[in-house]
């Protein structure tokens, strides 16, 4: 199934894509109206998603303000230099461990929604990302051969940086937690939906209609299977958590001259089979 988190009278709603529309789920008995909450209930919460389809009330899907499909996830880890050839036109080896990093929940934004470009830096980059959702609280030590029976499902992503923010510190942090720097979504597609891990994929982006990065989800240096066995080395990861996979070569700050996101320009990342999120770039007020 597709899903959405969308916005009606101020309120946030849970949604199935359907033939181009919405499905309403938010009433639907044995659902909680919110995607983390259907997510924590798990397959009886799945199984009356698809049994209410067809009673559901429909809207158009054009015409719907979307929400990040998870607007407050408990966790949100990523990965840096996950794609080898984003790694070296930064100038950097192939890594030996992913470098994990962490976004907050209020960097997060739906898609058509402004990503601002901050009063303080002219550096906005982008960055196309697959992300993965966590639907089972992942056990400690977890094998890698199990990892990927812990995934609910998948969407895109755009890990937009603050270039000379993060290279403030040699931990990135604050040029990741920009607010209004974390397109999420437009669908969450559940993992039944794609191959195993969401390998395979075709992922890229466009600024203002022009290819900016093109690669494979197969490319990724620590796929999601193996990621879920590192972070449970260490971790914790329950229901609603999620892992943003990295982003392959052709970043703007690598470009010559580099090429940073400013007000009026539109970016797309897209995702085959995952969906085609896209945001308009805006100044801080």
């Amino acid at each position: 199934m597709r899903f959405v988190t969308f916005e009606d009278a101020g309120n946030e709603r849970l949604g199935a894509v359907v033939d181009g529309e919405i499905a309403d789920l938010s009433g639907v008995s044995g659902l909680s109206g919110s995607l983390l909450g259907t997510i924590q209930v798990g397959e009886p919460a799945f199984a009356a998603a698809q049994n209410a389809l067809r009673a559901a009330a429909r809207r158009p899907l054009e015409e719907t303000k979307l929400l990040p499909v998870i607007p407050r996830p408990g966790k949100i880890v990523c990965l840096g230099l996950n794609y080898a050839e984003h790694a070296a036109e930064g100038g950097r080896e192939k890594p030996d461990y992913p470098n994990f990093f962490m976004r907050c929940a209020t960097t997060l934004i739906g898609h058509g929604e402004a990503i601002i470009r901050p009063r303080v830096s002219e550096q906005l980059d982008f960055e196309a990302e697959l992300a993965a959702v966590i639907g089972r609280r992942v056990p400690r030590h977890v094998a890698k051969t199990d990892a990927l029976s812990y995934v609910a499902g998948y969407a895109c992503f755009n890990d937009a940086s603050v270039r000379d923010y993060q290279r403030r510190t040699p931990q990135w942090t604050i040029g990741k937690n920009f607010d209004a720097t974390g397109p999420f979504g437009p669908v969450f597609v559940t993992a039944d939906e794609l191959p195993a891990g969401a390998a395979g994929l075709k992922i890229e982006s466009r600024l203002n209609g022009e290819v900016m990065q093109s690669a494979n989800t197969r490319d990724m240096i620590f796929p999601v299977d193996e990621t879920i066995m590192l972070l449970a080395q260490c971790m914790t990861l329950e229901p609603g958590d999620v892992l943003v996979m990295g982003t392959p070569a052709g970043v703007g700050f690598a470009r010559t001259p580099p090429v940073w996101m400013k007000a009026g320009d539109t970016i797309e990342v897209e995702i085959e089979g995952v969906g085609l999120l896209s945001n308009p770039v805006a100044d801080e007020a």
